[in-house]
């Protein structure tokens, strides 16, 4: 089981001082988050990628290239690699060329991403937003299995004898996630290529969440790449602690209460209800979070959103403290002792690299999309 933290790169101001960080503060905070997560033992760090104010991760590789050399364990990951706005031969590229700086501790989380202007700011129409992610996914797939690709497509120029630079580190590729908070045809592109898929899980009741992540396990075992419960499957969740949950909910309330993400809507003990997003104590995120296995089953992956909303970075860093120290060990614990055996472990690139070796890799052979 990973744990780790995942960041949209809000800067938003702090309702409480009235203070606003620089975008140039908000970048270096995200470091900051990063190297704190490796310190604390957290397994993994995503970043999103948006190319709208008021958020700044606009290149993720260049961020984790720069996290990468400053850490030693940590997984870098994307919360969202848009594919239906960027061109799958410069995905291949990038991530491949982040493959080889981090000596592996790399995947990305493909995704649409949730602003719809982004679409004609890259050339694109968000009426196609579905054909554009399994297209552009087909092509990707396939840059990094192949050393000579020839294609055809409907949204990029056609591409004849061509080879993307640098080949994937050890002639696998970066572990792919497709993360989705609505759409079936995502869950289904993750089971048909038979790769993990991520359940934001965030804003929308886990009764639709167990939906999504049903329909994946169900095809991934059709597609032949195991049973429903050897399916790779990660979440997202949101906390904020102390000691006491009465600090807890008085200090996180006015973070809520103005947050451009779900502020001046249902309150926030209608929202804890309703979603996975826990304030309180340590014991209470662990209790909450243990039940997300009674819902959607052993999964592999937990990433859990703790810097937004104008929270400052020093309260951010006491969270990962809290995180890492209190609530982490015990969670590896708990679900360690209650994970089946044939259940798989999170994805690393010493394991994939192990499975190629194997010749039990389970590759889809040359596919071209999901079935409809």
């Amino acid at each position: 089981m990973q744990f780790g933290i995942f960041t949209v790169g809000d800067v938003t101001t702090d309702p409480t001082t009235g203070r606003t960080p620089s975008e140039h503060e908000r970048i270096k905070a995200m470091v900051a988050i990063a190297l704190k997560a490796e310190e604390v033992g957290l397994d993994v760090f995503a970043t999103g990628e948006h190319h709208n104010p008021p958020f700044v991760p606009s290149s993720p590789t260049t961020m984790l290239g720069y996290i990468a050399a400053r850490t030693e364990r940590l997984i870098l990951s994307t919360a969202t690699t848009l594919i239906t706005t960027n061109d799958p031969v410069k995905i291949a590229e990038d991530y491949a060329m982040l493959q080889h700086l981090a000596d592996g501790r790399v995947d990305l989380m493909m995704g649409r991403g949730n602003t719809g202007p982004v679409y004609p700011w890259f050339g694109q129409d968000i009426r196609q937003g579905i054909p554009l992610a399994v297209e552009n996914y087909a092509l990707l797939h396939r840059l990094w299995r192949e050393d000579v690709v020839d294609w055809q497509g409907r949204f990029r120029t056609a591409l004849q004898g061509f080879t993307s630079t640098p080949r994937p580190l050890d002639g696998v590729p970066p572990f792919v996630w497709h993360g989705s908070i609505r759409s079936p045809e995502i869950a289904e592109q993750a089971a048909y290529y038979g790769d993990g898929f991520f359940a934001n899980n965030i804003f929308w009741p886990k009764e639709h969440f167990i939906r999504l992540i049903g329909l994946y396990r169900e095809r991934f075992a059709h597609y032949g790449h195991g049973t429903p419960e050897q399916a790779i499957v990660g979440l997202g969740g949101q906390v904020f602690m102390r000691k006491n949950s009465q600090d807890a909910v008085r200090e996180f309330r006015p973070y809520f209460d103005n947050a451009p993400v779900y502020g001046h809507g249902p309150s926030l003990e209608e929202f804890t209800a309703e979603t996975p997003l826990t304030v309180g104590s340590p014991q209470q995120v662990i209790d909450r979070t243990l039940t997300f296995r009674e819902s959607f089953g052993d999964y592999q992956r937990q990433l859990f959103l703790m810097d937004h909303a104008g929270l400052p970075l020093k309260t951010v860093l006491e969270q990962l403290d809290i995180l890492g120290e209190e609530v982490v060990p015990v969670l590896r614990r708990e679900f360690a002792a209650r994970r089946p055996a044939g259940v798989p472990d999170g994805p690393t690139h010493a394991a994939l690299v192990a499975r190629r070796t194997a010749g039990t890799a389970g590759e889809t052979p040359v596919p071209t999309g999901p079935a409809a």
